[in-house]
């Protein structure tokens, strides 16, 4: 029983964190990702023309309209350089993302006074080495020309721009390490992108549905474009947790009917102690099929019993994680201090469910075995 309960609270436990890492990590993009951005269904940009545009601001429900340029160039600042991903993105974007909530330095301008301004992540700038107060210098930003298969690499295949650093960001390492903001139109400049872009982010309004929105947008848009909310933006990490949750699931599941095999043995044992007891059973008129419904029903109270003080113990465990942060990341640089715990009924089910089939499989033989005594050679 003690196997079955501990088991059960390490199941829970497990699940549980799981469920807040994934939650977690919605909660980290979504404060970073508009929640809806139209890509190219071919290729990695689009044109973006007037007629487009305004299709996409008729549609009800949409509040702002954002325009953005991304790929990946190296940036120069002194003697240090580093490979980031340059995002540039309209005036407007500032007025809708909460990029400014995350500013540990600086400014967030993108442009005054006819100068670009560039917002870089923590990662990005330690790399660089920049200090703010040092930004008269300004940092090179170089991208690539397109350039035929063959042709020579000179100084005059790439494209080289100056602009000077406003402000830095500290979000999650993924995008500190990553990300730099410049206005859209110095971003068209260095890429030459000209009328394309690589994608459109939509902010909708207070109260719209997502999911509504996005199906009237994939129905006006047609084929040539596909709509994303923030989980399919990073479909790929979230399956892997899911996947993740799935194997550590199966595994604790292996370890916890290893951890069961106790009951199968006390089973056995009794069937062996109790044979003069059942062969009296059987004198009076008992089946074989009433000798096994008792070892059956005794191994279910056990896993019933197990179970129920497991859930129990993983329930307490969790909200204690939850309100007091027992278990924490280690890590000073972590996001988060103590691992998210998020409860959900459907681990209490699969749980209990999973606990109950093991054990009356593992109940099954001995129950085979006390149904088998020999009576008249057990009664002499």
């Amino acid at each position: 029983m003690i196997g079955v309960a501990v088991g059960t609270a390490a199941l829970i436990v497990v699940l549980s964190v799981f469920n807040g890492l994934q939650d977690f990590v919605r909660s980290v993009y979504n404060s970073f990702d508009a929640p809806l951005t139209i890509q190219a269904a071919v290729g990695k940009s689009f044109e973006m023309t007037p007629e487009l545009r305004s299709k996409i601001e008729s549609i009800e429900g949409i509040n702002v309209v954002t325009e953005v340029i991304e790929d990946n160039a190296l940036i120069l600042f002194q003697d240090q350089q580093v490979v980031a991903k340059i995002k540039g993105v309209e005036s407007n974007y500032a007025t809708v993302n909460r990029l400014d909530t995350f500013l540990v330095r600086g400014k967030m301008k993108l442009t005054e006074n006819n100068i670009s301004y560039a917002i870089l992540g923590t990662g990005v700038a330690y790399e660089l080495s920049l200090r703010l107060d040092a930004n008269a210098y300004g940092m090179q930003i170089v991208y690539p020309k397109k350039l035929r298969p063959g042709m020579p690499i000179t100084n005059n295949s790439i494209t080289r721009k100056t602009i000077v650093p406003a402000g830095i960001f500290n979000i999650e390492p993924v995008y500190n390490e990553s990300y730099v903001f410049v206005p859209l139109s110095f971003a068209k400049e260095l890429m030459d992108y000209g009328n394309k872009r690589t994608s459109v982010e939509l902010y909708l309004n207070e109260g719209a549905s997502i999911k509504k929105l996005k199906e009237q947008i994939e129905s006006s848009l047609g084929s040539k474009f596909k709509v994303l909310d923030s989980d399919e933006l990073h479909s790929s990490l979230l399956k892997a947790i899911k996947i993740e949750k799935l194997f550590a699931y199966i595994t604790l599941s292996f370890i916890m009917a290893i951890a069961s095999f106790n009951i199968f043995f006390t089973l056995s044992m009794l069937a062996i102690e109790k044979k003069r007891d059942i062969s009296v059973l059987y004198s009076f008129g008992a089946t074989a099929q009433f000798i096994r419904q008792i070892f059956l029903k005794q191994g279910s109270i056990i896993s019933l019993v197990g179970s129920i003080i497991g859930l129990l113990s993983g329930l307490t465990l969790c909200l204690l994680q939850q309100k007091f942060g027992l278990v924490s990341m280690g890590m000073q640089s972590a996001v988060m201090n103590a691992y998210p715990v998020k409860l959900e009924l459907m681990d209490f089910v699969m749980v209990g469910v999973s606990v109950v089939l093991i054990t009356i499989l593992i109940s099954y033989r001995p129950a085979i075995i006390a149904s088998r005594v020999e009576t008249i050679k057990n009664l002499n």
